[in-house]
């Protein structure tokens, strides 16, 4: 009986704890569930419509500077981060050898127009009188040797000794003229030198006829001498012929063909000045701008190779930011209108900007369609630096009077898709489902499903959905 009654007492008991647990499990169920509800009301509002890309940022201009011609290099005078200004020495190469051929150009140029010129001027009247001696000097061997072979061929009269004599005379004075004229002209005067060597020679040779004639006639003539004199009057005819024609030629003055070709050769002489010029101008890296040196790649005592970037510069007075936006964007996009952008590098720092340019055309990425986009940014005291990661915001609506909730009430359907809310029913709470549209700024805009000032909450139950506010 007592054991009975024993299990009896323990039941009831274990009934009582059982029941106090249950109710105190219960209470602290729903005190957890009340703490774990967050509620908002929907409400009416203004929405911005937005696109975001994120780029990098480049300076106003950047230029990789690099020798045209290779060479050692025997100087850099700058460091980077260093400012210049535009037309500053950045390095420089050996210049010698192209100094050279500056001054070998030169030399050819001055003496192609000094050639050009004498063309285009005529003949000059020294070498008219020149001419003309050689053709005095030259008739008059023509008459000695013919005045010789006659005397050869009869007797030696007082009259052929005096012609004789003459003709002498008259080749000696020839001489010594030809020798003066010679002697008068300048050596770097290559043409008008070799003219007169010529006419000098001419003398010396009639000179010689000369002498020669006078003593066959005071001394006679046999057969030989009848045809060496012949010989020495076709000889001398030849002469005056070509000394006719030589200044025949120069009182014709140049041909066009003649000019043409003397400007051609300026024209060459010319060109090959310029290029060794360049040359010179280029062993000398100039700053094309004014900027900050980025970088240097090469050093003194080593050899640059024409070409490869030596020097990179970069105008930092300004800068902009190249983003890359979804064809699905870009239509909504124009040049003027303002961005904000944001930086990795600078977590505090957010500039404005305007759209400066929109690429014409597409680059495909993995058959992705993205379009570039520049955007200008204004004027700040913030460190931003070349090449620092951007995140750019561009507005490109404003919905007024929109009904709008939080992102952080709307969940998903994992079978479905579905967007939906849990809202307030009285004590209770019920799913509905939405249709929503524009998302910006952690809120979304309700297109259908919700009413202004419908409660809406977040259960712990629910599965969260991210949607990309901030």
């Amino acid at each position: 009986m007592k054991r009975k009654v024993l299990y009896a007492i323990l039941g009831v008991v274990l009934i009582v704890a059982a029941t106090v647990g249950l109710i105190a499990w219960r209470s602290r169920s729903t005190a957890m569930a009340e703490e774990d509800v967050r509620s908002t009301v929907v409400k009416r509002g203004t929405m911005l419509v937005a696109v975001s890309a994120s780029g990098s940022v480049e300076p106003l201009e950047r230029a990789g500077l690099a020798f045209e011609v290779p060479g050692l290099v025997v100087e850099v005078p700058v460091e980077v981060g260093d400012v210049v200004a535009s037309g500053d020495a950045l390095a420089r190469l050996e210049s010698d050898p192209l100094m050279v051929q500056v001054q070998e150009s030169e030399a050819a140029l001055a003496s192609a127009e000094a050639q050009l010129d004498r063309l285009q001027a005529g003949p000059q009247p020294e070498e008219v009188a020149a001419a003309e001696a050689d053709l005095r000097a030259a008739q008059a061997r023509l008459s000695g040797a013919a005045a010789s072979l006659d005397q050869l061929e009869g007797a030696a009269s007082d009259a052929q000794i005096a012609a004789a004599e003459a003709e002498l005379a008259s080749a000696e004075l020839q001489q010594k003229t030809a020798q003066i004229a010679y002697d008068r002209i300048d050596k770097k005067d290559k043409d008008r030198k070799e003219q007169a060597n010529y006419d000098l020679y001419a003398a010396n040779e009639a000179l010689a006829a000369a002498q020669a004639q006078l003593d066959e006639v005071l001394a006679g003539a046999d057969a030989d001498q009848v045809r060496a004199a012949r010989a020495n009057v076709a000889a001398a005819a030849a002469q005056r012929d070509a000394a006719q024609a030589q200044l025949d030629l120069l009182l014709a003055g140049s041909t066009e063909e003649q000019i043409a070709a003397a400007e051609a050769r300026v024209a060459q002489a010319q060109a090959a000045l310029e290029a060794a010029e360049f040359s010179l101008n280029q062993a000398t890296l100039r700053a094309p701008f004014e900027g900050v040196v980025a970088a240097i790649s090469v050093t003194a005592g080593e050899r640059a190779a024409a070409g490869l970037p030596a020097i990179t510069l970069i105008d930092d007075s300004q800068f902009r930011v190249r983003v890359s936006v979804d064809e699905l964007d870009v239509g909504r996009l124009t040049e003027g209108q303002t961005a904000q952008v944001e930086f990795d590098a600078l977590r505090d720092v957010e500039i404005g900007g305007t759209i400066e340019r929109i690429s014409p055309a597409a680059t495909i990425d993995g058959g992705v369609v993205n379009y570039e986009v520049v955007i200008g940014l204004g004027a700040t005291d913030a460190p931003i630096r070349a090449d620092m990661t951007a995140n750019t915001t561009i507005v490109v609506e404003e919905l007024v009077d929109v009904l709008m909730i939080p992102t952080w009430v709307v969940r998903v359907d994992g079978s479905t898709g579905q967007t939906y809310v849990h809202r307030r029913a009285g004590d209770d709470f019920e799913r509905v489902d939405v249709r929503l549209g524009v998302r910006h700024e952690g809120f979304a805009q309700v297109l259908d499903g919700l009413s202004e000032g419908d409660e809406v909450v977040r259960l712990p139950e629910s599965t969260p959905f991210d949607f990309g506010g901030r």
